[in-house]
C-alpha cells in the first residue's frame, strides 16, 4: 500500500489534500482493481482508463469487453478472502466495487481492516439495499417520501393483506434479486404466484416480503457520490425496467436508459436533493451506519410529489453506462477522496445520450448462453457517437460469446434525444447474434 506524500520545502508532509498531491510530477501512478464484471463495471473500467493517475486496472472477474482496458482476474465477485488476498499481492492502491452482493457480504469492511482503501459503503450501510425493510423502516422514521407498506414472512397472512387491498400493488422480496424481486401485481392470481415464489419456494432465498401501495407517475434514477453527510449529484438517467416494447413483460435489471429527462424540472431535482438524498445521507449517519460511496435513489414523480421507489448501495446497471460518460472530472480523483473521507469536486456535461441493451432471448427467465457476436460492423466504424459496453460476454478461441442475460449495452450520443436514439439503434442493427433481443422504444415517451 503506497502511502500519498510529496516534499514541500525539503519536509515530508503526509496530510495534503489529494487534488494538492496530484499536482507533483513525483506522485505514483495508482493499481486499481474494479469488482464486478457487467457493464456497469466496463463503464467505471472505460473512465478510468482516461485517468492520468491510474498505472494499471484489474477487474475480478470483467468480461470480454473490460479485457480491452483492464487485466481480467479469475475471481468471483463474492470471493472476499481471495480478493483480500490479491489486493494484498498485487499492492492494489484502491478497490473499486461494483455490484451489490459483495457489499452485502461486507468486502469493505474485510478490506479496510486490513489497511487496503476501497470504494463503497460497509456491511451495515448497505443494508439501504439488501433488506427492503430496514430503507423502509429508514424513509418512514426521517420522513423521507415513500409508498406505505407492510412487511410479511407468512404466505397466507400475505396473501390475504393483498385480498383486503386495492389492486395493481408492489411486492418487494426483502434480499439481493439482481433486480428481478420486484412485481407488480395487477391481480390476485398474479400476486398469488409472486407470494409463492418469494416466500414458499425461496426463488430469491429465504426471507420476507414488502407489500407496498402503488404509485403512479415516471420513475427516474437519482445517483449520488456521498460521503457521511457530503452529497454530491449525479445527472439524472431513467431506466426501462421491463422486458418488451411498450413497458410490457417481467421486470429486469433493466434494459436501457437514458438522459437527460426533459419530464423531471431543476425545481424536482432540487426537491428530490434537499428532500430525499441528503437526508437518507443524514438519517444514516444519524443511525450509525454512515455511508461511503454511491447512492442511488429510484423515484418516482407522482401527483403527490416524488417519492422513493427503491435505494440501492451502488451505481445503476444500466445507468451508469449514459451517466459516466458525461462526467468530466477523473473519476480517480472522486473514487479516492471518496475512500479518504475527503472534500471532492465534480463537473459534468448534459449532452443527449442513450443506450439499448441487447439481452438473451428468454431474459430474465431461462436462456441459454454460447452464442457468437459479431459486433464489427459497429467497432469497425470511425464514429466517436457511439460506444459498445459489454455485460455479459466471454471470449474463447478469439470468438465473442454471449455468458449472460444482458450482453450488451449499445450507447450513442447527439445533439438531441432524438439523435442519439437514433444512432443507437442504427448500432443495434449492425451487431450479429442470433440469440439476442432489444427494446425499440427506449427513450421514446421523452420525445413526444
Amino acid at each position: 500500500m503506497s502511502i500519498m506524500t510529496t516534499i514541500i520545502s525539503g519536509k515530508k508532509q503526509d496530510s495534503i489534500h489529494w487534488n494538492e498531491v496530484v499536482q507533483t510530477e513525483i506522485v505514483k501512478k495508482m493499481n486499481v482493481l474494479i469488482i464486478g464484471g457487467g457493464g456497469r463495471e466496463h463503464a467505471i473500467a472505460d473512465a478510468l482508463s482516461k485517468s492520468s493517475k491510474v498505472s494499471k486496472i484489474y477487474c475480478a472477474p470483467g468480461n470480454a469487453g473490460i479485457a480491452k482496458q483492464a487485466e481480467l482476474v479469475a475471481l468471483k465477485d463474492t470471493d472476499v478472502n481471495g480478493l483480500l488476498t490479491f489486493a494484498i499481492e498485487k499492492q492494489i492502491d484502491l478497490t473499486v466495487v461494483g455490484p451489490e452482493t459483495p457489499l452485502s457480504l461486507g468486502i469493505v469492511d474485510v478490506f479496510k481492516e486490513n489497511g487496503l482503501r476501497i470504494f463503497g459503503p460497509n456491511q451495515k450501510a448497505a443494508q439501504i439495499e439488501s433488506s427492503k425493510r430496514f430503507a423502509k423502516d429508514l424513509m418512514i422514521k426521517y420522513g423521507i417520501p415513500t409508498a406505505a407498506y407492510e412487511v410479511f414472512t407468512d404466505f397466507n397472512e400475505a396473501l390475504n393483506y393483498v385480498k383486503e387491498k386495492p389492486l395493481p400493488t408492489v411486492l418487494k422480496y426483502d434480499g439481493l434479486a439482481a433486480g428481478k424481486g420486484v412485481v407488480i401485481a395487477e391481480t390476485i392470481e398474479e400476486a398469488e404466484l409472486a407470494l409463492k415464489d418469494m416466500l414458499v419456494d425461496d426463488k430469491f432465498g429465504e426471507g420476507k416480503v414488502v407489500i407496498e401501495d402503488y404509485l403512479e407517475g415516471p420513475e427516474f434514477s437519482f445517483m449520488c457520490f456521498v460521503n457521511g453527510a457530503d452529497v454530491y449529484p449525479m445527472v439524472l438517467a431513467q431506466d426501462h425496467k421491463r422486458a418488451f416494447d411498450g413497458d410490457t413483460g417481467p421486470n429486469t435489471g433493466g434494459m436501457g436508459a437514458y438522459g437527460p429527462l426533459p419530464f423531471v424540472t431543476e425545481e424536482d431535482q432540487n426537491y428530490a436533493l434537499e428532500n430525499i438524498l441528503k437526508p437518507t445521507a443524514f438519517a444514516m449517519v444519524e443511525e450509525g451506519c454512515s455511508f461511503s460511496g454511491v447512492l442511488y435513489g429510484g423515484l418516482m414523480k407522482t401527483k403527490n410529489g416524488i417519492k422513493v421507489i427503491e435505494f440501492n448501495a451502488r451505481f445503476g446497471d444500466p445507468e451508469t453506462e449514459i451517466v459516466l460518460p458525461r462526467l468530466k472530472s477523473d473519476i480517480f480523483d472522486i473514487f479516492y477522496g471518496i475512500a479518504e473521507g475527503q472534500k471532492i469536486e465534480i463537473e459534468w456535461d448534459d449532452f443527449p445520450i442513450l443506450g439499448i441493451v441487447m439481452a438473451s432471448k428468454g431474459y430474465p427467465g431461462d436462456y441459454e448462453t454460447g452464442y457468437e457476436i459479431d459486433c464489427r460492423g459497429v467497432l469497425n466504424t470511425s464514429t466517436t457517437d457511439v460506444k459498445v459496453y459489454h455485460m455479459g460476454t466471454t471470449e474463447k478461441s478469439g470468438k465473442l460469446l454471449t455468458s449472460g442475460g444482458r450482453v450488451l449495452m449499445v450507447v450513442g450520443t447527439g445533439k438531441n434525444l432524438d439523435e442519439a436514439r437514433a444512432k443507437a439503434l442504427e448500432a443495434v442493427k449492425k451487431i450479429e447474434c442470433e440469440n439476442l433481443f432489444y427494446r425499440t422504444d427506449i427513450g421514446v415517451k421523452a420525445l413526444i
